[in-house]
């Protein structure tokens, strides 16, 4: 080979090395943004699987909307199961992953803030999810809880008409552990103290249906079959036990709930269930994921995403967005959990409900 002809492809070779490092650095600056989004690294903390809504909504909804928004990111997913002392160690191991952002529906609200402030010493964001824990936690999302129980309130008085001072009533609250419980049970009790008497009323631990079947039972047993009118549930998991326990004593009175399960839904069109609060679950998805992504990036939350503040147990101020309930009925369905997206016809529609379903007007 000539020496001129190999001068030529020296010459050529330093100028594709030279546009090479041109073409990796002009995708590195609009990357930038990109790396610190392939960086992103989150964990996603949730509580317990017995309630549905867990696994089949929230669960696909965050990661969905994280990866949208950051597609390089990395989940690390954790269910508690509803142990606290589970939870606290899987903040640990979080934090040992290099988790950048928790987002934590606690099991716990009290006994999670020292994890919580471990997360803040490590400098590590905290986003609430659904219920707040304590500790200083960053962000807060959920829906506006005691507007559930002044609606389920409502709802249950709207049902019982003139039967409301007759009888007696049995509250079923919920996980004493969950904050958001209280606040259910104060907005309930805003609504119905004064204007039926309540015969009964229950904490259920870890929100568990078999619990609230026992003790819906030893209320019949109690107060007898006769003297109750209706019943406050605060969730719909229990009042699927508690559904089971009237069928057993052969009573069907007003029933409320919460979360708009599949199985709630169809209790409503066979007329065994009286209401469900629906909380969409996407939006509080959506509006979580989107402040976990801002935050692994740095980012300040901007006011839109965080509209007010609440107070935590622990009286910390945190930024926060509560979003609004709505009440399905029988007369509803098609325009909310159709509508929304949770159920189509045909899974809420099986033989068992399809006269129900006719009935309703859902085709």
């Amino acid at each position: 080979m000539s020496r001129t002809l190999r001068s030529a492809i020296a010459l050529a070779g330093a100028a594709a090395l030279s546009l090479g490092a041109v073409s990796v650095s002009g995708a590195a600056q609009p990357g930038a943004g990109s790396d610190a989004r392939q960086d992103v690294r989150i964990g996603l903390l949730l509580p317990e699987s017995k309630t549905t809504r867990y696994e089949k909504f929230d669960r696909p909804y965050i990661e969905a909307k994280i990866k949208e928004l950051a597609p390089g990111a990395q989940i690390d997913y954790y269910n508690a199961a509803e142990s606290a002392t589970t939870q606290q160690q899987q903040v640990n191991t979080a934090l040992a992953k290099g988790d950048k952002v928790l987002i934590l529906d606690a099991v716990d609200a009290k006994s999670i803030q020292s994890s919580v402030q471990k997360a803040r010493d490590a400098g590590v964001k905290v986003v609430a999810y659904d219920r707040l824990a304590q500790g200083p936690v960053d962000a807060y999302v959920s829906y506006d809880n005691r507007k559930v129980g002044e609606l389920q309130g409502q709802a249950l008085l709207d049902a019982l008409g003139d039967k409301a001072g007759t009888g007696e009533i049995v509250m079923h609250n919920g996980s004493p552990t969950d904050p958001n419980a209280a606040e259910f049970k104060a907005g309930a009790h805003s609504v119905l103290d004064g204007k039926v008497k309540i015969g009964k009323e229950y904490d259920t631990p870890n929100w568990d249906p078999n619990n609230a079947n026992q003790q819906m039972s030893g209320a019949i047993s109690a107060l007898g079959k006769d003297k109750i009118v209706g019943v406050y549930s605060a969730n719909d998991g229990l009042a699927a036990g508690i559904a089971t326990a009237l069928k057993a004593a052969g009573m069907n009175v007003p029933l409320t709930g919460q979360d708009a399960q599949l199985d709630a839904i169809q209790r409503i069109l066979a007329g065994t269930q009286t209401i469900t609060v629906e909380k969409p679950y996407k939006p509080e998805a959506d509006i979580a994921a989107t402040m976990a992504v801002d935050l692994a990036e740095g980012k300040e939350l901007p006011a839109s995403l965080v509209p007010t503040t609440v107070t935590s147990g622990s009286g910390q101020k945190v930024p926060a967005n509560l979003l609004t309930p709505v009440v399905v009925d029988k007369t509803n369905i098609k325009d909310t959990v159709v509508k929304d997206g949770l159920y189509t016809v045909d899974e809420i529609c099986t033989p068992t409900y399809a006269a129900a379903c006719e009935e309703a007007g859902l085709k």
